[in-house]
Parts: structure tokens; sequence; C-alpha cells
């Protein structure tokens, strides 16, 4: 693929959606001396090579995120 940008997409829980992966994080850190921490969300990370960052928002919309559940944010890093 000659001149590829590459895309970051964060996704996450909505807030007020149960996460209980972050919830079992927030939980173990004060057992390992780690205090302070108010809340942890669990989110997955995509990194992608596209041609062109015109359909990053479809693609986030029908295939990488939830929309019932989750919000997603992305960025052109390269």
């Amino acid at each position: 693929m000659t001149n590829a940008m590459k895309v970051r997409v964060l996704v996450r829980p909505k807030r007020g959606i149960l996460d209980p992966q972050g919830e079992a994080v927030k939980r173990a850190l004060p057992a390992l001396g780690f205090s302070g921490v108010e809340t942890v969300h669990i989110g997955r990370l995509i990194e992608m090579e596209v041609e062109s960052a015109d359909e990053v928002e479809g693609m986030c919309r029908r295939l990488l995120a939830n929309p019932t559940t989750e919000e997603y944010e992305w960025e052109v890093v390269s």
C-alpha cells in the first residue's frame, strides 16, 4: 500500500456501562500497593494503515465499536 497513513482508534465503554475488567483492575491495584485510583476503564486500541481516512468513521460505527455500549475516538498518527 503506497502512501498509507496510520490511524489509531480508541474504543472504550460509555460512562455508566458496566466494565467488569476495569472493576477487577481497580480492586487489584491497592493489593499491589497502588492507592488513590478512582476509576479504571479497559478499552481497545486498534491501529490500521489505510490509504485514506475518509471511511474510518464508518468503520468505527459499523464494525469497530458497538454504538450502544461503547464510545470511540480516532486520529491519524502518520
